[in-house]
């Protein structure tokens, strides 16, 4: 694997997704993968985030990790995405990211490549399959080569998994789940190893 580069780009608030996506890293790296771990940036009034205290305290904690550009896109050939859904659709912050991307997909640089994945919500049935989804809707428009981790492997079976894509509900991410999340890992980089070979 050691020719796939893999974007990881998340947005997170309380850092469900967050620590979706540095589970998804850690299963990358062991497979062989370069990767790069990335946040859409933050597009919320800081008033507002101040308001909040583990939205602030989050904030604070990551504020090392880099923001996503456009140009880790471009040096990727496989991209993970981990947002959480917002009344059934994919928080605002990483559309805003996403339509940032308009010039390097009309230059085919997003063309080819595999794409896959994650959310979350407050709860069980909180939109995630329709966030899944939809995101999966951009990804054909940029004419990326989509990789669900479908239900192909005993993980997806144990009762949180469905075939589009990890997701779990906020605070602890269960064991099923990060188990759900490495073997999507792992057909992702499958795929995208079969892109560039």
């Amino acid at each position: 694997m050691s020719k796939v580069h893999l974007a990881v780009v998340y947005y997170s608030s309380y850092g469900t997704n967050h620590r979706l996506a540095e589970i998804a890293v850690k299963a990358a790296e062991e497979a062989g993968a370069e990767v790069r771990l990335r946040k859409a940036a933050e597009t919320a009034p800081q008033a507002v985030i101040d308001k909040v205290q583990a939205w602030k305290e989050f904030q604070q904690k990551t504020a090392d990790v880099a923001e996503a550009k456009p140009e880790d896109l471009q040096w990727a050939n496989a991209f993970l995405f981990s947002a959480p859904t917002r009344f059934g659709t994919v928080a605002s912050q990483m559309r805003a990211f996403i339509d940032t991307l308009g010039p390097i997909w009309q230059k085919g640089d997003l063309a080819g490549k595999a794409v896959s994945v994650m959310t979350s919500a407050q709860n069980l049935h909180g939109g995630q399959e329709s966030t899944l989804l939809g995101m999966y809707t951009t990804f054909a428009h940029w004419g990326s080569v989509i990789v669900p981790p479908g239900f192909t492997d005993p993980a997806m079976f144990k009762g949180l998994g469905n075939p589009y894509g990890a997701s779990s509900t906020m605070g602890e991410i269960k064991d099923e789940v990060q188990d759900i999340v490495r073997y999507q890992v792992r057909r992702l980089l499958q795929v995208a190893g079969k892109l560039i070979a």
